[in-house]
């Protein structure tokens, strides 16, 4: 049986994937820089969002706390990466 703590992991994965594969199916239509790293920036949240899940819940005794960490720095290192490229 899942909590509820379980379940918001798993739902954040899949919101910030759904957001990844429409800003890649829009970035395929119509090619943008900022659509590019938006997308490969909510795939990092999305694996993000899994290790914390996995950390959490699957995983005791073993801390993923670097690895989560690292994860989500890339993803928004990604973001900020795309917006001031975007920018110029």
């Amino acid at each position: 049986m899942t909590t509820l703590g379980e379940a918001i992991y798993l739902l954040c994965a899949a919101t910030s994937l759904a957001a990844a594969v429409l800003l890649l199916r829009q970035y395929t239509a119509r090619p943008s820089p900022l659509l590019l790293w938006s997308c490969i920036g909510f795939f990092g949240l999305a694996v993000n969002n899994v290790m914390v899940f996995v950390d959490f819940d699957l995983v005791r005794g073993t801390s993923l706390a670097v690895p989560r960490s690292l994860s989500g720095a890339v993803a928004m290192l990604a973001l900020v990466y795309g917006l001031i490229e975007a920018g110029e």
